[in-house]
């Protein structure tokens, strides 16, 4: 079967119709061509020099219609037999204006651009009828799991924007809040793998930026949707979204809540001179909701003003059974079995607001942005250890957290003739103070245990200015470049062992793209950035989060930020076939690494190696048949590292991965969709970790009824049961083994209900503020 579905797609049709579209004598660019044989319908576009190619399925007498700016303007019946070849011709005086459709025929499935690769998932039949992380999961070089998160190939971290403005949510409340987009209200997905000097310089990570569809239609509209999913557990979210666009006022409120659970299990087993053999069965569970409000007000078509806030509030914990057996030169010495709680309650609160003022004969823009955001998470870890003597351990670690975000900003937009010009300056400050305990049961009463107790307090300060120039050197070449300055103050103390760390740096990071279009079927791309990696608040915290009483994570406050060098270079075929060529080169990088001293297993944060990484992405999206549409995709990558320091083991190999979509419409008005998607990793290296064969095979069905105002969606995710964590991890004296699974496998059952007018535009001006990413 499998070898079928990528054998066809590449089968070519054998009748077509070929020729050249102008009016009044005059080619004519991006015209809509549909040919309709009674239930069989082809599209295409035609070329800038006015030149069309239809591929058809059989021969026949076909109705071909041009539409040119949603107006139609020819018709014609054509005998196609084989290969025929007919030039459209029309003047000035339309037909019929085509009543409320809108045109997207300048846009191929897939579009380069000097900083960006993009996706029109609007042209795109597979992604129809779906919520955002199903859309995004659609989108070349993108992979979404809800356990893991939103990746992308060749990148460590991913932030998301809306309509180019930062979404300020992360983990669960991210993943929740794209549920709660459909891909109905989408018209393009923007993938940034090397973004300009415009972005926080902050992570070897990329961009994803969602565009929503813009309409000046006035009044309300919204959506509700319910998905139900079983694992081992069952579980649901609920979103609702309310839009409204008046002549100056546009807002969009959006409600979001879900009550989760599955069953997990992980073992953990070191073989050295010390070893130990860990084995977790566990229930994690998560519940909670929020909402988020944007207001966007139009002053005049010159000025606006706008506002967004979210609030999250959620519950989140496990409930572990842990036995870890030890050993000292392969001899069992003991065992230690541990029941422990997780319970964690987080609120945060972000609030942004922006100015925007256009100005002069060019449009210049200059906009103002301020943020803030706050998020205090209390968590309780209480567990009980019983050894082999019979002895109990009775233990509470309550902590409190205290993160807060402030950030202003101000970017000038300067399109001159001779180059289109964008600078700006930005200030961030964070604010961290956490409290955590470690309390015995002694007598009856719990005791804190002062060398355990750590009061950490954090601050850094990060201030940046930046200019980027584009210009477009002759007719078939831009080129585009930049470059940002960051200086940045950090301050760490702890107040239980009166440790101070005080650092500071101030670091430059230039971006440049070169990009040549060669026809309107090739275009290639070069570019070069580079970026810093920032540790996050916990992992330069030294306190200690105990699992049992001998086992602990701690942060590292004396780690730096690595520094990352990216090259890519990329080519795209026709809007449908991508390549890409990376190198990327990381310094000074950092980690956890597990280190096991007799019984006692800690986990720390270090910088202890260098990375060079190099591979090439590929992928392949088209409609074929008018009724498949496919998008394919794999990435090959060699990866090798040197490390320094430790006694973890230096490195080398490969990674290979495979991404295969299929969406069959199983009617002819394509109300109804069956869909097959197998995503796979080949046993590979990535740094010191060897990692086995792991995929998901996932299929079902999507339905539009009642005029496509109710959409049903009904899968299943993990059939075989082949999305585990399950390989090894090597040290010079030691070796580590994993073996994990956190219940993939599920049935999901989600019912999406529109309502109002399908028009209005959704308002979504979500800002900039990439910092509040390393508040986890």
């Amino acid at each position: 079967m499998l070898s079928i579905i990528l054998i066809i797609p590449f089968l070519a049709f054998s009748q077509s119709i070929t020729g050249k579209i102008t009016q009044s004598g005059k080619q004519v660019s991006y015209v809509e061509i549909i040919a309709v044989k009674d239930q069989l319908k082809q599209t295409a576009i035609s070329d800038e020099q006015g030149n069309f190619a239809l591929k058809l399925p059989e021969n026949g007498i076909y109705q071909i219609v041009c539409i040119l700016d949603g107006i139609e303007v020819s018709k014609d019946d054509i005998t196609v037999n084989g290969s025929t070849k007919y030039d459209l011709a029309f003047e000035n005086n339309p037909i019929k204006e085509i009543e409320g459709i809108v045109v997207t025929a300048k846009k191929k499935l897939i579009e380069r651009k000097a900083d960006r690769l993009v996706f029109n998932i609007a042209n795109s039949l597979a992604s129809q009828g779906m919520d955002g992380i199903e859309a995004l999961n659609n989108t070349p070089q993108i992979k979404v799991d809800e356990n893991a998160g939103i990746s992308m190939v060749g990148k460590s971290g991913i932030a998301v924007m809306i309509n180019d403005r930062m979404l300020n949510l992360s983990g669960t409340e991210l993943i929740n809040y794209l549920k709660g987009l459909r891909s109905e209200n989408i018209e393009k997905i923007e993938v940034i793998t090397a973004p300009p000097s415009k972005y926080e310089a902050q992570g070897n990570s990329g961009l994803i930026n969602i565009v929503l569809k813009k309409n000046q239609n006035m009044g309300w509209n919204g959506n509700l949707t319910t998905s139900l999913f079983q694992t081992t557990y069952a579980g649901f979210s609920n979103s609702a979204t309310v839009n409204y666009q008046g002549e100056k006022l546009r807002s969009s409120l959006k409600l979001r809540q879900y009550d989760s659970q599955k069953h997990s299990y992980e073992n953990y087993k070191i073989a050295g001179s010390d070893g130990m053999a860990s084995s977790d069965d566990r229930r994690d569970f998560w519940n909670g909701g929020g909402l988020n409000y944007s207001l966007d007000y139009e002053f005049n078509k010159k000025s606006t003003v706008g506002l967004v806030y979210d609030y999250g509030l959620g519950n989140s914990g496990m409930d572990i059974t842990n036995t870890s057996d030890y050993f000292q030169n392969g001899n069992y010495t003991n065992s230690l079995f541990t029941y422990a709680e997780h319970r964690t309650k987080n609120k945060n609160n972000t609030i942004s607001a922006y100015y925007d003022l256009k100005f002069g004969k060019r449009d210049n823009k200059v906009s103002i942005t301020g943020n803030y955001f706050s998020n205090t998470p209390a968590s309780n870890i209480d567990f009980t250890t019983k050894d082999n003597s019979g002895n109990f351990f009775i233990v509470k670690t309550p902590s409190e957290l205290n993160y807060k975000i402030y950030s202003g900003q101000a970017d000038l937009t300067l399109p001159f003739e001779f180059a289109k010009t964008e600078t700006g300056i930005k200030f961030t400050t964070f604010d961290n103070n956490s409290d955590v305990k470690y309390q015995n049961l002694i007598n009856g009463t719990y005791i804190t245990d002062p060398l355990r107790t750590n009061l950490f307090k954090y601050q850094e300060k990060n201030y940046a200015a930046y200019m980027s120039l584009e210009k477009e050197l002759a007719e078939k070449w831009t080129v585009k470049a930049g470059l940002r300055y960051e200086y940045s103050t950090v301050i760490g103390a702890s107040a239980s062992t009166g440790q101070k760390t005080e650092n500071s740096y101030g670091k430059l990071f230039p971006t440049a793209y070169l990009t040549y279009k060669a026809d309107e079927n090739n275009t290639f791309n070069i570019n070069y950035s580079k970026r810093i990696n920032r540790p996050g608040f916990r992992a330069i915290n030294p306190f200690r989060w105990y699992t049992n009483i001998n086992s602990y994570y701690s942060g590292n406050p004396a780690l730096n930020p690595s520094i990352n060098h990216n090259v890519e270079l990329s080519y795209l075929y026709k809007g449908k076939f991508s390549a890409s060529a990376y190198f990327q080169r990381e310094l000074d990088a950092y980690s956890q690494l597990v280190v096991l001293d007799g019984e006692n297993k800690t986990s720390n944060f270090y910088n202890f190696f260098n990375k060079n990484s190099t591979g090439i992405s590929l992928s392949f999206s088209d409609n074929l048949f008018n009724f498949w549409e496919v998008n394919y995709s794999g990435d090959f990558s060699h990866m090798q590292t040197q490390v320094f320091t430790t006694d973890a083991a230096s490195r080398k190999g490969n990674s290979t991965s495979f991404n295969l979509q299929n969406s069959f419409a199983l009617k002819k008005d394509k109300t109804i969709q069956f869909f097959m998607n197998y995503w796979f990793r080949l046993p590979s290296n990535i740094g010191n970790v060897y990692s086995y064969f792991v995929g998901n095979l996932t299929s079902g069905v999507k339905m539009n009824l009642m005029n496509k105002d109710l959409q049903i969606n009904v899968y299943v995710s993990d059939i075989f049961r082949q999305a585990k964590s399950h390989g090894e991890i090597y040290y010079q004296n030691s070796v580590h083994s994993f073996d994990n699974y956190y219940d993939g496998q599920n049935l999901t059952v989600s019912l999406t209900y529109n309502f109002g007018n399908k028009k209005v535009k959704a308002q979504e001006r979500n800002l900039k503020f990439d910092e509040k990413n390393r508040a986890n």
